[in-house]
């Protein structure tokens, strides 16, 4: 993948960089793959909205992604690389040995003609699935299994990867993008390799009507507002906060930890912040 910026010729097109597509070699998704996704602009199932600023944005269809990596010991081979608005990895079509056709996540170094597989026996290789008690110490991984059998949870995001750090007992310590080092029961299944777009970061929308696009809304100052909508609100003219920095609901922010106790806490070895 590749970036290319543009001529000021706007203002809108001032600094914008947007992807080259370069390595996309399938621009028609494969239609037994696809379900419709309606939109829900950050509402839950009782109509409440629990995420703010979401609606509008171009129409998707949703393409069923392989988390699980549960056709073991069967070969498929990569027949494309496609674009997914879902998520910012690449996504790749494998054609397995059966006939079956799934996606999977695009990892770095994967292209077109590559074969795949996962379980124990499976190489270590770039796209291959296995369970972490059999992937060898400082390699690179993404699409960890949190619990085994549920599929692949965490580091998906296109550059992202995890790194194996040793084995205890029945656990496996992992490294995760964040700095954080926790245990992952050693049964999870991990597929090899760094998620692929890693250039992903590079990317300046450029203008509003990209980011509405995206399905993403204006975002409003708490000091913009009134004192009934936010705790910042009010004042005559530009007024300082006068408090601690809160959300529109009271809670704190910027920097006060609200995460609460946890089971899986006891399989965190070293957090990300100390």
């Amino acid at each position: 993948m590749g970036l290319k910026t543009f001529k000021p010729t706007s203002p809108g097109r001032r600094g914008m960089v947007s992807a080259t597509f370069d390595e996309i070699t399938k621009t028609v998704p494969e239609k037994a793959l696809l379900l419709p996704l309606k939109k829900k602009a950050g509402r839950n199932n009782r109509g409440v909205i629990t995420v703010r600023h979401r609606g509008g944005g171009a129409k998707r269809r949703l393409r069923i992604i392989d988390f699980r990596r549960d056709k073991l010991g069967v070969p498929g081979k990569v027949a494309a690389i496609e674009y997914d608005p879902n998520r910012s990895a690449r996504i790749a079509l494998v054609h397995y040995a059966d006939g079956e056709k799934r996606y999977i996540l695009a990892p770095l170094g994967l292209n077109v003609g590559d074969t795949i597989m996962a379980g124990e026996g499976a190489e270590i290789r770039p796209g291959n699935a296995l369970p972490m008690g059999s992937i060898p110490d400082g390699t690179l991984i993404h699409n960890l299994e949190l619990e085994p059998g549920k599929g692949g949870q965490i580091v998906r995001s296109a550059g992202t990867a995890a790194q194996i750090l040793g084995k205890e007992d029945k656990y496996t310590l992992v490294r995760l993008p964040s700095g954080e080092v926790r245990r992952f029961l050693s049964t999870c299944m991990a597929t090899i390799g760094q998620v692929g777009n890693v250039e992903h970061r590079g990317i300046k929308l450029g203008k509003a009507g990209r980011t509405r696009w995206l399905g993403r809304r204006p975002e409003v100052r708490g000091s913009a507002m009134t004192p009934r909508d936010h705790p910042h609100g009010g004042g005559e003219g530009r007024a300082p906060r006068g408090m601690a920095p809160k959300t529109p609901w009271g809670k704190p922010a910027m920097g006060v930890k609200t995460r609460g106790k946890k089971p899986s806490d006891r399989l965190i070895v070293k957090r990300r912040k100390e």
